[in-house]
């Protein structure tokens, strides 16, 4: 079962244990690996993660790493891909409210999924979307 949709630096801050990640946050992610549930990751946050890999903004092996706790069995964290369902749920994330698109698409995620999105981002937290942080 997928738990939460986790946004881009959530994941990245849970994966390399950085100290910005809340203490619910953390929470949010270990419950799920305990419970042996799932955090999703949207197909967007790894193309995200990728470019910021060639900007130099985060640790260059960040990418490769996500890949292979994607790849391993029984994993905690699970990829979604952007498709239609994702893109019909868009409509329901105001653009006023989540103006990145990157941003709507994580939230529309979620909201496809019916869980909450794990996020710090102030945009999103403000919104009308489900947020754990």
């Amino acid at each position: 079962m997928i738990s939460a949709v986790a946004d881009t630096h959530a994941l990245l801050w849970f994966l390399h244990k950085d100290p910005r990640l809340s203490s619910v946050a953390l929470s949010a992610f270990n419950n799920a690996a305990q419970a042996g549930d799932q955090v999703a990751v949207s197909s967007i946050t790894m193309v995200e993660i990728a470019y910021l890999c060639e900007k130099s903004r985060i640790p260059h092996n960040s990418f490769d790493l996500i890949i292979r706790l994607l790849n391993q069995p029984g994993s905690m964290l699970a990829e979604i891909p952007l498709e239609q369902s994702v893109a019909d749920s868009l409509r329901q994330v105001s653009r006023s409210q989540v103006p990145e698109m990157a941003d709507r698409i994580i939230a529309a995620t979620a909201l496809m999924l019916g869980v909450p999105v794990i996020s710090r981002d102030s945009k999103i937290t403000a919104s009308s979307i489900a947020t754990i942080w």
